[in-house]
This record gives structure tokens, sequence and C-alpha cells, in this order.
């Protein structure tokens, strides 16, 4: 495991912060492109976390930039505190549009695969959420990356997450991080997770 640590100190991370543990809060699970299956580790996360909850778009297989957007303001709004956002894929360029054009608070985003939508693998029904942000996002974000990831190579991901002022951590080939990434319930990313939401509860207490 590679971790870029010279990200922008609003990555609020570190390795020491992994022995920690207990700050947890209100998570938005936020699936790509599809929606996440059961063998996705997002939604094993989900069905044994009671503190997450999935955001529900109109349309997970024709994605609408809009709607998308909408259904996250909706759902960032109902939480009682700023939530954690846990995105993978297409969620991840999501979560950079919207941070872009809502006001509303989150504590910190946690970034799974982000695409290159300039890349062969991106779906054409996404095209939508091509073009995202690239200035620095408003709140502290931590990008997890697979070194054979089909949706975007590791160059791309260093740039994004330096466009981003994001940390960086790269895994190891496992390709999407998705449900054929045999993961299952995903413990090395939960241990990120628990890590990333430790830097965060020091730099903003619930």
């Amino acid at each position: 495991m590679i971790i870029h640590s010279d990200a922008n100190e609003n990555a609020s991370f570190s390795p020491a912060c992994m022995a920690r543990g207990k700050h947890m809060r209100d998570i938005i699970i936020l699936p790509g492109i599809g929606g996440s299956g059961e063998a996705h580790w997002q939604t094993h996360w989900e069905t044994a976390n009671p503190e997450m909850r999935r955001f529900q778009p109109a349309d997970w297989d024709r994605p609408d930039l809009a709607d998308w957007i909408s259904a996250l303001d909706r759902t960032v709004a109902a939480s009682a505190t700023p939530p954690l956002l846990v995105a993978h894929s297409l969620a991840c360029l999501l979560v950079a549009h919207w941070q872009q054009v809502s006001s509303l608070a989150v504590a910190g985003a946690f970034l799974v695969a982000v695409p290159d939508p300039q890349s062969a693998a991106f779906p054409e029904e996404a095209t939508g959420f091509a073009d995202p942000p690239s200035q620095e996002m408003r709140f502290p974000t931590l990008i997890i990356a697979s070194a054979d990831d089909p949706f975007g190579t590791l160059d791309h991901v260093r740039a994004r997450a330096a466009l981003w002022g994001s940390g960086l951590v790269e895994i190891g080939p496992f390709g999407h991080i998705n449900g054929q990434s045999g993961l299952e319930n995903w413990g090395q990313g939960k241990a990120l997770l628990t890590a990333f939401s430790a830097g965060l509860a020091r730099l903003h207490p619930a």
C-alpha cells in the first residue's frame, strides 16, 4: 500500500489515525452507475452499519447529473450533522460537481476508484458527469486507488488528487475496487475510512 501524504492538508489523513477509531458519524453511501450490487463492499458496509444510508437518484443506469446532484443534496440536508460521503466510481465525480453548486456542509468525502472521463471504458451514459471541477474541494477528501483500474490510470488519479487537494492511498491491483474485485466486506477499506473519520473528528468534533 502506498500512501501519498504530501497532498493538501485538507486530506486530514494520517496512518497513525488507524489505531484510533471510534469517530464514525452519519455516513452517506454514493454508488456509481448501476448502483452497487450485493457483492459490492458498499452494500456490505451499508447492511452491517445502521449509520450508513444510500442516496437515491431517479435512475442508476441512465445517470443524469442534475438529478444525482438533487438526490445528494436532499440526503445531505436530511442529516442532523455534516455527514461523511463514501463515493465509488462515477459518484466521485458527482461529489466534485455537487460541492461546487451546493452550500450544504459535509465532514469530508472518501473517494474510491475515481474514473477518468477520457478513458475508453467510461460509460457513454455518464458523459454529463465529465469535466469535473479542477479546483480544490471545499472539504477534506481522501482518494483510494487501484493499480490496475480499467476506468482510470494511477497517473490520472494522482493528477486528480493534486487538483482536488486530496490525500491518496494506492492499495495495489484490485481492478475497479467493486463487486468483481472480491473484496466482500473490504476490511482494509473500513480501516482507511475509520482513520480518515478520526482525522476529521480532530479537526471538527461532532
